[in-house]
């Protein structure tokens, strides 16, 4: 199954680059029709998973995947996969 990833390790400070980022690769994904984009946050204390979280919980993105599922807690990697 082909996929999107999106790392977040050279933006993690940058709230506004990492939404955009975020965006970005749901866009194309939707564009794409490509069911499962996998978003790296990369090693750190949380924060920027907590973001990530709250960006898929907003009602406009969350209408087009049906599950997230969590990696291992080393990584914090996400996968989405989206509903076509």
């Amino acid at each position: 199954m082909p996929y999107l990833q999106l790392d977040l390790h050279h933006i993690y400070n940058n709230s506004r680059s990492v939404e955009d980022a975020l965006q970005q690769v749901f866009d194309e994904a939707m564009e794409k029709r490509i069911r499962k984009v996998q978003i790296i946050p990369g090693k750190e204390d949380g924060k920027l998973v907590k973001k990530i979280e709250l960006f898929l919980q907003q009602p406009h993105i969350r209408k087009h995947y049906q599950r997230v599922e969590k990696g291992d807690k080393k990584t914090g990697m996400l996968t989405v996969f989206f509903k076509f």
